[in-house]
This record gives C-alpha cells, sequence and structure tokens, in this order.
C-alpha cells in the first residue's frame, strides 16, 4: 500500500493546473549557436528559434524529429538562467535529478532519471545516467559536476539508452557538446561579481592558423565564500558557561556544555574555523581541429580542472519520527569513548548549531582511554587533523575525434579518450568536536577508452544505419582512513585497487518505408568484467588488532564476470509524421546496470556480490510545433519493468544476521519495481519578444516484490530496517514543475533590455531507499531572476541576477545514520538568496 501523501491530491492539482496554465516547460528550444564554434550572439531576444539539432541516433537532427523524450538547452539558454553548472540544468528538465554530493561523497554527483541512477562515488558501483562530454564516457561520479564552460548545447536523453550511449545508462544520458573551433579569431571573456566575493572569470578565443587548422581556447575560474560557517565549539562556548543557540526553527534554546573541550581557535575573535560550501574551481580547454579536406574532420581536446576548497556545507539535525523528536544521540556502548578530550561529554543536541553552522573540528586523536587500545594511531593524531576539511581534485584528460567521409553516403567516426584525476577529501560527520565519524578519504582514477562507428546510408537515403564498437578500460584505488569508532570498530585504512573492462558491439537502423513513417531499431552486446580487491590494516600499514571484525576482510578479492555481466540490450521504435510540425512515436527499449562486490564490508559476512539491475520501458510520446513554431509541446508517457534493483542498506541484519549486522553499507538486489509516469515541455511565444516556457513531470515508483534471502528479506514487513511497500529510491521526488518567462524590450540603438523569472518545484523526496522521517527532505520552490541589457552591435553585455529570490531555506542532500546506530542526521542546505553582477565583451 502506498504511504500517504504529505500534501493533498487538491494542491498538487492545483500547482500542476497553474504551471500548465503558464505553458509549461520545454528546457530550451533554442536555436542552437553555430555548430562551427563562433562566438555566439548575446542577444536574449534570439534566445529560442525554431530549430536545435540533436545528434542523440548517430546522426544530426532537428529535435522536434527525434523519437526519443530529449531536453535540449543552449548555452544562450543556460546563460538566461544563470545556470554556470550541470547540477542545475536539472531544475528545468523533467523527472531529472542531479545534486552535489554531502562530504562524505566528496567532489561527486549523484543523478537519477526517471527514478533509476546513482548516489554513490565509490568506483564499486556504476552510475546509472551516463555522462558523456563531447560523446566520451564518464564512468565515474567523482569529477561529475561539471561547470558548463564554452557549452554550445546539453542534451538529457531520458529512459534507457543501452542502445545509443557508451554503458549503464538505464536511466538516461546527459550530452554536454562544447563549441568546435571555427577560425573565426573571434571570442569573449566576462566577469561576475556576488554574494560572499563570489567572482567568476570566463573566457574563450577562437583562432585560425591557416586554411586547414583552427584552434579554441577557454577557460573558467571561480571563487566564493561558503555559505556555512564552521565555529570552534571550545571557543564559543568555555568551559563552564551556558551554551546558547538558535535551533532550526529560529528558537533560542540553552544546554549546559560538559567541561573538558578546549578551543582550538582561540585567538580569533569571532571563533570562526572555515566557512564551508565555498568554491574554488578552475577548469581549461584547449582544442585543435584539423580539415585537411572537406571529407576529413580531426578534433583534438586536452583539458585541466582543479578544485580546493573546504567541504560541503553541513549542518547537524533534529527530526521527528512518529512524533517522536530525534535529537543527535550516541547509542552508548561502555567500551568505546568518543570523546578525545577526557571527561564524560555525550553527544546530544548541545552541537546543534543552527541554520547554516556547525561546530565540525576534524579532530580524532587516539582514544584517550586506550592510548594504546583499538584506536590508537600512529602519532596519535588522526589524518584529517593534518588537513582538516578539504576537497582536492586534480584531473585531466585527451580526446580525438575523427571524422571521415568515405563516399557520399559512408562515415567512419572515431572517438578516443583518455582521462586521469585524484582526489582527496575529508568527512566529519558528527559535526562536533567528538571524535564519532571523522574519515579522510582519496581516490585516484585512470581510463582508456574507444569507439568507432560507421555510418551510411542506402536506398536514396530512405535507409540509414549505424555499426560499431566501444571499448572501455578502467583501473581506481579507493583509500580512505575509517574512525567510526563510535560501532566499537578500530580506525583502520583500505586501500582497494578496482579494474574494470567493457567491450559492446552495436547497430543502428532507422527505415522509412514512406515519407511520413519511420521505423528504428537497435541492437547492442555487452560484455563487463570488475575486480575488487580489499585491504584494511593499521594507519601505519600494519596488521590490526587480533579478533577484529574487518581484519578478515583483508586480501579478499571479488570478481564480477560470467554471464551475468554480459547482456543484449534492444529499442524498436516507430514513428509517425502527421503534418510536417507534429508527429508521434511508440517505443520498447532496455537497459541495465553492471554488477559488483559490496565495496564496504565491516566484516567477512558483508562481503557480497550483487547482479545488474535491468530496465525494460515502453513509452508513447509526441512533438508539436501549432502557429507557425509560436507554440511547442512535446510530452512523453512511460511504464517500466525495472529489475533487481541495486539498493544500499543502512542496516542488514536480516541479511546476515544480528552478529554482522551494524555497522552495515551493503548494496543488494533488494527486489522488483514498475515505475510509470509522464512528461511535458511546452514553449509559447505569444509575441514578439515574449517568451513562456516550463515543465510538468511525474514518477510514480511501485515496489512489486522484495528478494528473499533464506528466511529473511531485503524488505518489505519482513525487515522492518529495509524499503517498504510505498517508499521511494533515495532522491527521486514524485513530481516536478518549471516555468520561465522573458520579454525583450527594443531599446532601439541602446540596444535590447530582458527580465527573466524562473522557478522550479520539486516535491518531498527521501535519500535513503529505506524511506523514513529522518532522511526526508520537503518539497520546495526556488525561484531566481535576471535582468540583461545587450548593446546595439550585440558585442557588450550588462546582466544582474538573484538566485533563490525568495530566501527559501532548502536542503540538496540528507545523510541519515540512524538505521546504522550512529544515532545522527545531517543535511546540506542549499545556498541562500544571492546577488550577482556579469560583464561580458565578445570580440
Amino acid at each position: 500500500m502506498r504511504k500517504p501523501c504529505h500534501k493533498s491530491i487538491s494542491h498538487r492539482i492545483s500547482w500542476g493546473a497553474l504551471a500548465v496554465g503558464l505553458a509549461l516547460a520545454p528546457a530550451a528550444h533554442a536555436q542552437s549557436s553555430d555548430p562551427e564554434g563562433s562566438a555566439p550572439s548575446m542577444s536574449t531576444s534570439d534566445t529560442y528559434g525554431d530549430e536545435i539539432v540533436v545528434t542523440a541516433e548517430f546522426r544530426e537532427r532537428n529535435l522536434q524529429q527525434t523519437p526519443l523524450a530529449i531536453t535540449a538547452v543552449t548555452g544562450e539558454m543556460l546563460e538566461a538562467r544563470s545556470q554556470t553548472n550541470l547540477s542545475q540544468v536539472a531544475n528545468q528538465a523533467p523527472s531529472v535529478t542531479l545534486k552535489s554530493q554531502s562530504p562524505a561523497f566528496g567532489p561527486s554527483m549523484g543523478a537519477n532519471i526517471r527514478g533509476v541512477g546513482q548516489f554513490d562515488f565509490n568506483p564499486a558501483f556504476e552510475p546509472g545516467v551516463g555522462l558523456y562530454v563531447d560523446d566520451v564516457y564518464y564512468p565515474t561520479l567523482t569529477g561529475a559536476m561539471l561547470d558548463l564552460l564554452d557549452v554550445d548545447r546539453v542534451e538529457v536523453l531520458r529512459g534507457p539508452q543501452g542502445t545509443l550511449a557508451g554503458k549503464n545508462s538505464i536511466g538516461g544520458a546527459i550530452k554536454l557538446y562544447s563549441r568546435r573551433p571555427s577560425g573565426s579569431n573571434g571570442g569573449y571573456g566576462s566577469v561576475t561579481y556576488g554574494s560572499r566575493n563570489r567572482l567568476d572569470l570566463r573566457a574563450a578565443f577562437d583562432f585560425s592558423l591557416s586554411d586547414m587548422v583552427s584552434a579554441r581556447l577557454s577557460g573558467v575560474s571561480k571563487q566564493q565564500e561558503g555559505h556555512v560557517k564552521s565555529y570552534d565549539f571550545g571557543c564559543v562556548f568555555p568551559a563552564g558557561g551556558p551554551a546558547t543557540f538558535v535551533d532550526l526553527n529560529g528558537v533560542t534554546q540553552q544546554v549546559n556544555p560538559a567541561d573538558g573541550i578546549p578551543a582550538f581557535n582561540a585567538s580569533h575573535d569571532d571563533c570562526l574555523r572555515a566557512k564551508e560550501g565555498d568554491v574554488g574551481y578552475q577548469a581549461v580547454r584547449g582544442q585543435l581541429r584539423i580539415t585537411p579536406d572537406d571529407r576529413l574532420d580531426i578534433n583534438l581536446t586536452a583539458d585541466y580542472t582543479r578544485e580546493d576548497h573546504h567541504a560541503a556545507g553541513t549542518v547537524l539535525l533534529e527530526r521527528f519520527e512518529n512524533g517522536v523528536l530525534r535529537s543527535p544521540n550516541f547509542p552508548g556502548n561502555a567500551n568505546v569513548d568518543i570523546n578525545p578530550f577526557g571527561g564524560d561529554i555525550p553527544f546530544d543536541r548541545r552541537f546543534l548549531c543552527g541554520r547554516y553552522c556547525n561546530y565540525a573540528n576534524y579532530y580524532a586523536p587516539e582514544d584517550v582511554s586506550s592510548p594504546t587500545g583499538p584506536f590508537a594511531l600512529t602519532g596519535g593524531v588522526h589524518p584529517a587533523t593534518r588537513n582538516p576539511g578539504r576537497v582536492w581534485f586534480s584531473g585531466y584528460g585527451f580526446a580525438a575525434d575523427i571524422r571521415y567521409d568515405l563516399s557520399d553516403t559512408l562515415q567512419i567516426t572515431s572517438i578516443s579518450a583518455y582521462r586521469d584525476y585524484e582526489t582527496r577529501f575529508d568527512n566529519d560527520d558528527d559535526l562536533s568536536p567528538l571524535a564519532h565519524t571523522n574519515n579522510t578519504n582519496g581516490l585516484t582514477f585512470h581510463m582508456f577508452s574507444q569507439e568507432i562507428r560507421l555510418g551510411g546510408t542506402l536506398l536514396n537515403d530512405a535507409l540509414e544505419y549505424t555499426v560499431g564498437g566501444f571499448y572501455l578500460t578502467q583501473k581506481s584505488v579507493s583509500s580512505a582512513v575509517v574512525d567510526i569508532r563510535y560501532a566499537g570498530l578500530p580506525i583502520f585504512a583500505n586501500n582497494d585497487p578496482v579494474r574494470a573492462k567493457t567491450m559492446a558491439a552495436f547497430a543502428h537502423v532507422a527505415w522509412k518505408p514512406m515519407p511520413r513513417l519511420t521505423l528504428t531499431a537497435g541492437l547492442r552486446y555487452t560484455d563487463e568484467y570488475k575486480r575488487y580487491t580489499f585491504s584494511r590494516r593499521a594507519v601505519d600499514g600494519g596488521p590490526l588488532p587480533p579478533g577484529t571484525s574487518v581484519m578478515g576482510i583483508d586480501g579478499r578479492t571479488g570478481i564480477y564476470d560470467g554471464p551475468d555481466s554480459n547482456r543484449f540490450d534492444y529499442r524498436a521504435n516507430v514513428q509517425y509524421e502527421l503534418t510536417r510540425d507534429n508527429s508521434i512515436y511508440a517505443q520498447v527499449s532496455t537497459g541495465f546496470k553492471g554488477g559488483g562486490i559490496n565495496p564496504r564490508p565491516f566484516n567477512e559476512a558483508q562481503v557480497l556480490s550483487f547482479a545488474p539491475e535491468t530496465l525494460t520501458s515502453y513509452e508513447i510520446g509526441t512533438k508539436n510545433d501549432f502557429f507557425d513554431g509560436r507554440l511547442r509541446i512535446n510530452a512523453a508517457a512511460y511504464f517500466a519493468k525495472y529489475k533487481d534493483l541495486q539498493l544500499k542498506l543502512s542496516n542488514c541484519t536480516a541479511i546476515v544476521g544480528p552478529t554482522f549486522g551494524a555497522p552495515c553499507s551493503l548494496i543488494v538486489n533488494a527486489g522488483d519495481a514498475d515505475i510509470k509516469g509522464f512528461e511535458i515541455e511546452t514553449t509559447m511565444r505569444p509575441v514578439d519578444g515574449l517568451l513562456i516556457d516550463g515543465s510538468l513531470s511525474l514518477v510514480d515508483f511501485d515496489y512489486k516484490s522484495f528478494t528473499s534471502y533464506g528466511s529473511a528479506s531485503a524488505g518489505g514487513p519482513a525487515n522492518p530496517n529495509g524499503p517498504q511497500f510505498g517508499d521511494y529510491p533515495d532522491y527521486v521526488p514524485r513530481w516536478k514543475w518549471s516555468v520561465g518567462a522573458q520579454y525583450s524590450f527594443d531599446l532601439g540603438g541602446s540596444g535590447t533590455l530582458t527580465p527573466r523569472v524562473d522557478a522550479s518545484y520539486q516535491s518531498d523526496l527521501h535519500t535513503l531507499a529505506a524511506n523514513r522521517p529522518t532522511n526526508r527532505i520537503d518539497g520546495y520552490i526556488l525561484a531566481n531572476a535576471r535582468l540583461t541589457w545587450v548593446n546595439a552591435t550585440d558585442d557588450l553585455e550588462i546582466a544582474g541576477e538573484v538566485t533563490n529570490l525568495f530566501d527559501k531555506y532548502y536542503f540538496t542532500t540528507v545523510l541519515d545514520y540512524t538505521l546504522s546506530g550512529a544515532g545522527l542526521t545531517m543535511g546540506q542546505p542549499g545556498r541562500p538568496r544571492e546577488f550577482a553582477v556579469t560583464v561580458r565583451k565578445s570580440f
């Protein structure tokens, strides 16, 4: 039985009616900038045109002629909406969730489309939503929160893309396309200054080296102070004094802090340790394009990205569960001391700081009550203490895209790529000066991929085909110092190498047996391999103390291979053009996400493998332009059979027994579900200069069964700690809508002035598969506004923007540790209202 809705049906219908009445949303049907890469026009009056070209089916085609559910956003529209990173694209894309992750997951992105995706960055898992930059597959969530640097367009493909995209695009795919060099000898530069000393610098220059060679160089630098203040508790509340704080509801509370917590930043008058959630990001991309003749096109790309900043800003939460207040509360273990300062200092609500602050200090020395015992560390200091609360990322890549016309009807394409990155990050998830949950993490990664396509036409262009192959090899090393002493475990270090390979062959055919009818079929065979080796040692590299539960994992290897690791996926689609501007389509398609080995076992019983999850989706859709293109309405409805869902259990007692059930972070194939929903995107241009756009989507997720493990179950009534019938997967809102409007005023010789307002809504969601009030994020509406002036010669732009216009307090992520026994919940508040001014000059 589905759980009761938090908002009434009439309330939701009212919002839906309002959104539709305002002409809900396309994601951007803008005239794409020159595909050859010249500097785009800055005139917002031309932000939308009649046509945008996409390449979702291996060929360039008008968006309205492509029989897929696609949201396409041009670089001009991203600028008009004040969107500079990938996660913001989801605000207007129906059924799409993109989230920047909490400190525990470092510089990574979580993503799902239509209820299918992945939010854990560990290389043992596959993304679920494929990310592609210039047709190069990114097989990792770490480093995926990309800046929209010099972007020509973004394509968001919804539904399984198993036959059209590299791998593991079971939920959908997100494709970014850069502006290509054209030899225009032009470019642009922009500077943005805003709230909390925000400073963004962007520039691109396109130049000709010869008649056959052109190049493009682009770069971005972003800096901004954080919006969550991290204070030194011992400085704010000297020992013996009363602790007064303002809770999340704005109510002043008072508790008496225990003596013994020293001040670490006593010399700072404001007791401030850091401003978390800050920005420190730089990226540069260089492209070289060689066109010896009109048949050969060679594009070489190199890029580099660096991040260096404090951890994502988070706050400690109080939550109500079944009417009972859940304050931070360490459950208690007589053999564990989480206080590194001596004395009796319980972990409780004294460490609640407020709406935008915390008391994390990343201080975790050895257990003072047992200096040579299970929590002893070399030198007596936790590694995170040396670089507390920082995130560092450095990555680079090379790609070669070569296209050669063998004849007028046959082309071969080769896409080669190499990527490499390294990251380090810390997390103090208890957000207190106590040593409750403190980890420091590292990840190194490199990959090589090669894709070959042969595409052409037959039967006087009535039949188009593409055949090809794909190869990917990658290696990751996941390392960490894990300090969860609340669970009675010793501090341990892991250094786990993960090797993976993928090989695939695919074919895609589109046939027009008559002028208005197109039949499309696709087939893809994929073979995967993954090897995960566990290392569990003391921090100094020596063995762990005898009898330690994690000790038995050291040296074990798990392999994902065999019959479960190879699979055929297919797609069949029929499209009929009712008129030149109106078409309908129907399709069935499949996809899968590869299996693997549970990467975070805390004992040998938790070293378990998990199988791939699969999806079969049935979809119907329509694409329509009316009134000479002044009204566009695209809609799709779908039904999907979701098999062997991969879900994370925070309490796995039902699977491995009470002795080995906690702590737990176990991935299992939890069961099967049905997903159904619909999506509407629309644009209206009722009069010249006025543009209204919007979107509406529903994801209706319904568990049908849960997997049995002997006498136990992954969920349902037999496992009260697991997901239940009526629960949703993590970060899947039932409803989403967006609406935006802009009007361009013609000032004659003084240029144009364009105000724009955007609003977006997502309904309640939960951040764990086991939905509980402690991991719920309430629904919210966000609004942005922008005013843009462009001069008459279209080469100078000045824009003022306000994001989070009504200063809404909301959470982007929530980590709920109550089911695992840690007794706390932390949330990542979104950015408050911010102001910025941008000046951009083209040349």
